[in-house]
């Protein structure tokens, strides 16, 4: 049996404010209003999360439409969604706790923004992704998604000097860079956001995986697989030139991957619970692992608010 000599734990990791924010709106709705209360999509992309969730009385649904009465009471999960969507839950008198993450929020304002000063905005970002969805979904008219540098390759666009250009808030930051220089490159006047769109927890979490791999043999990340930060966690350590794998859990590694290896390290994406890093840590020191340490890269002191609805409901029970 393959036991690492030592394990490395990237810091920060885990939970990132809009994560917290958003699985405590759900906990809370639950508290105030009891059981069943609806969430349109995953509240996170964690299965684990979710199925705690559902397991205390939350009952997750692709869309609105899908068996949620009436009136009942319904929270937007942390990827945010569309105006279509809150029009739609208006109509259906669904009592609404939007729990999306404010980096995401402020996003959909930007779009919205660019969009009424005639702007046509480039959406840098995953075709599919519920963030993104929920963003083109704020000027649909005037906004065009692209995935890669080839796809700025090809792109037109009616007025080159009325361009601008938004992200998503989980990609890979070096990717990114590199779509927006070429966007620079073909479209000079294009104007962006006044402040990253990707999220400090994305970029502080990528940042702590890049140092850390170059000390390891190979890099596990605990997320779920439609987990677009926790992908890019995993890209970023092999760019590193360390093997690296995505885990829901301990009970997804594979022997073959400890052959040879003396260091391990260990991160988890934003919506992962640091539970299952000590689940994991605790796999390797039963297999005979003794030096476990932090591989601090930087400390987050950041803290959302709850949702106003949440707030208010609560001090009126109080």
């Amino acid at each position: 049996m393959n036991a690492p000599e030592k394990l490395l734990l990237a810091a920060p990791r885990g939970y990132c404010a809009g994560v917290d924010r958003a699985v405590q709106t759900v906990e809370r709705a639950l508290d105030l209003h009891g059981p069943p209360v609806y969430v349109r999509k995953e509240i996170v992309h964690n299965k684990h999360v979710v199925e705690d969730l559902a397991a205390r009385g939350a009952i997750f649904v692709d869309e609105l439409s899908d068996a949620v009465p009436e009136g009942a009471v319904t929270v937007f999960s942390a990827h945010g969604v569309s105006p279509a969507v809150h029009a739609d839950a208006a109509e259906r008198g669904l009592r609404t706790i939007d729990a999306t993450c404010p980096l995401v929020t402020k996003v959909h304002r930007e779009a919205i923004k660019f969009a009424a000063d005639g702007y046509t905005i480039v959406l840098v970002g995953h075709a599919g992704h519920e963030e993104v969805e929920g963003t083109m979904g704020e000027t649909p008219e005037a906004m065009v998604l692209v995935e890669s540098e080839a796809d700025v390759d090809a792109l037109e666009v009616e007025d080159p000097t009325r361009i601008a250009y938004l992200t998503q808030t989980t990609l890979s930051v070096d990717e990114t860079a590199a779509i927006i220089d070429r966007l620079r490159d073909k479209f000079p006047a294009i104007t962006g956001p006044r402040t990253d769109d990707i999220c400090y927890a994305t970029t502080n979490r990528q940042l702590a995986v890049k140092q850390m791999a170059g000390q390891c043999d190979l890099v596990l990340v605990i997320g779920s697989k439609n987990s677009s930060n926790s992908n890019r966690l995993v890209d970023v350590a092999r760019d590193m030139g360390a093997a690296s794998h995505l885990i829901d859990n301990e009970t997804e590694v594979r022997e073959e991957w400890l052959e040879g290896v003396r260091t391990v390290g260990i991160s988890s994406g934003a919506s992962a619970p640091e539970g299952l890093v000590s689940r994991l840590v605790d796999f390797f020191r039963a297999r005979g692992t003794r030096d476990v340490s932090e591989f601090e890269v930087l400390q987050e002191d950041v803290r959302f608010m709850l949702p106003k609805t949440i707030r208010q409901q609560m001090a009126a029970r109080s």
